[in-house]
Formats: structure tokens, sequence, C-alpha cells
């Protein structure tokens, strides 16, 4: 665990014994399951440490970690094996976390490791962003929506900007191709009710390559008919 206690420390936060006996019990799950199950491609122990669990903690670079701590609500969209939103959720336990994705074996992982890692506040949904966008209980209920490699940034703001509050954000983990991901995507965030507030960089401890957060303040409501159906954002993104 020294990669990351080493590149934690570097973006100023503090593991403890707990954080770490948590992250040593992710990992095991994570590399038992992966072989039932394609979960993720990283599998060499480095690897994890840092391209999942010290690259999802960079998330906190663009979150107010005090409104986390007193319960703010956070859905993952597109989570797959739990990133970025465990490991936030096991650094920052008062956070009211929703992983939303729309695969069921990931979904079974999911559910499993919430249970072992005995986390509390933590709902699993298996759905679709383009579906969960237009019910009540989850649209513009969120005070943080966070992606990581989901889509293009015109597709992947019609995912996460109907879930977000006015006066909350989206942030999107992209790599060093973010600036240009987000003029792409100016018409997109404008229509879905965002405002681009800043590109956020990341440098992580045993990776070369600069990566980017894209934090996107939500300050409009977004218009009754996005996202659309279910395929449409992929296929047709807002562009121009």
């Amino acid at each position: 665990m020294e990669s990351l206690l080493l590149g934690t420390r570097e973006l100023n936060i503090a593991l403890t014994r707990q954080h770490l006996a948590l992250f040593e019990k992710f990992y095991q799950e994570l590399m038992e399951w992966n072989q039932r199950f394609n979960l993720t491609a990283i599998t060499d122990r480095e690897g994890v440490l840092v391209r999942h669990f010290l690259d999802s903690l960079s998330c906190l670079k663009a979150l107010n970690r005090g409104a986390l701590e007193a319960g703010a609500r956070v859905i993952d969209v597109g989570t797959g094996a739990g990133f970025p939103g465990l490991p936030l959720k096991i650094v920052c336990p008062g956070m009211r976390l929703t992983l939303l994705e729309a695969t069921y074996k990931k979904v079974q992982f999911l559910e499993h490791l919430v249970a072992t890692l005995a986390l509390k506040e933590v709902r699993v949904i298996h759905k679709r962003a383009e579906e969960l966008g237009h019910e009540p209980d989850h649209r513009e209920r969120y005070d943080y929506a966070l992606a990581r490699a989901v889509a293009e940034m015109p597709t992947l703001v019609e995912y996460l900007l109907p879930l977000v509050r006015i006066g909350g954000k989206a942030v999107a983990q992209k790599g060093e191709e973010a600036a240009a991901e987000v003029h792409g995507a100016t018409r997109a965030i404008a229509t879905l009710g965002g405002e681009v507030r800043q590109l956020v960089p990341v440098e992580l401890r045993g990776l070369a390559e600069t990566r980017y957060l894209v934090i996107i303040d939500k300050v409009a409501a977004t218009p009754d008919k996005y996202p659309r159906r279910p395929g449409m954002p992929g296929k047709r993104p807002i562009t121009g």
C-alpha cells in the first residue's frame, strides 16, 4: 500500500489504518471476482492502487470534502467496478452515494462489495443514465454527479447534468484531450443547464500522463426532453 499512501499524501489526503484495511479488502475482492467476470483489465497490484484507487481519490481536488462528510448526495454514473465512487466513500464515509451501472454482473459485484466492506448509505442501481435522469427521485437531486471513462464529453454531460441539482456540480475524469473534449461539448453543456467552471490538472505518482478533472456547474434546469431515450446521447450527441 506504499504507493497509495505516498500518492494520497501528495493529494493532501491522510489515510488511516482502517482506510488501508478497507482498500486491501477491496483489492482482494476485485481480484477474486475478476477471475470470473471481466471487471477490470488492470490486474497488477500497483496498477490497481494507482490507476483505480488513487485516481478515484484525486476527485477530492474538485469536491468539497466538508460537504461530503455532512451527507452530500453523490451519484457515480457508469461506475463499473466502483470507480471513483467507492474509494471516495471509504475516505469520506459521511457522503450518501449512489452507484449507477447498466451491466448486471458489475452490479452483483458492487452489491457484494458494499456488504463486505460494511459501507452505509450506499445504493446500487441497475439502470441506464438515460432512464434514471427522468425519475423524480433522481432528476436534479444530486449535489455531485461523477464519471470516469464513460463517454466523450458531449454524450457524457447528457448523462450527468439531468441528475445534478441547480447549484450542484458534474465532475468528469478525463485524459490529456480534456480541453479539446470540453470545447466540442460547449453547446451540449449550455443546452443541459451547465457552465464549465474549470479544468483541474491532476498529477499522480506513478503515472506519466496528466489527467484532468472537468468541473461543470449546474446553473439552470435541464429541459424536460433530456436525457433522450437510451442510446441516443451516444448516437446523436448535442454538438455544433
